[in-house]
């Protein structure tokens, strides 16, 4: 039998603090989500590109959001709500095509991949998620 992560599923665990710890949220083992907790809440600006244009928006529950948009490639989240994604749209202004949709100039592609770091953008999430409800 596999072990799973209490908080999101995963069969990964690696060691911190003396510790065994998911490898993809952060959650130690041992601990348990308090279920009388609300989900957690993390607001989040992604970036989503279909063909050679990239979308920048938010949402607070982006796996709803980005099933009900046509994309190609998840690049990144940046943590943040509407006030980030709208200076990101003002940042990339002089590239915007209409709504938020943006050409994809190298610019615009390596300020998302920066924030992905070289991660799955959702591994990322997930460990917002779990950094959101860790007890304090």
């Amino acid at each position: 039998m596999n072990e799973r992560c209490v908080f999101c599923g995963a069969l990964e665990f690696e060691r911190a603090d003396g510790r065994r710890r998911c490898a993809v949220c952060g959650w130690f083992v041992g601990d348990a989500p308090d279920p009388d907790l609300p989900p957690p809440f993390v607001e989040v600006v992604y970036y989503l590109r279909y063909a050679d244009r990239i979308k920048i928006g938010t949402s607070a529950h982006p796996r709803r959001r980005l099933a009900a948009i046509r994309h190609e490639e998840l690049l990144a989240f940046e943590r943040g709500g509407r006030a980030l994604e709208q200076a990101r749209h003002a940042e990339f202004a002089d590239v915007r095509e209409g709504g938020e949709w943006f050409t994809a100039v190298p610019a615009l592609v390596a300020h998302a991949a920066a924030l992905a770091g070289g991660a799955d953008p959702w591994r990322t999430y997930t460990r917002w998620l779990a950094e959101a409800r860790r007890p304090s």
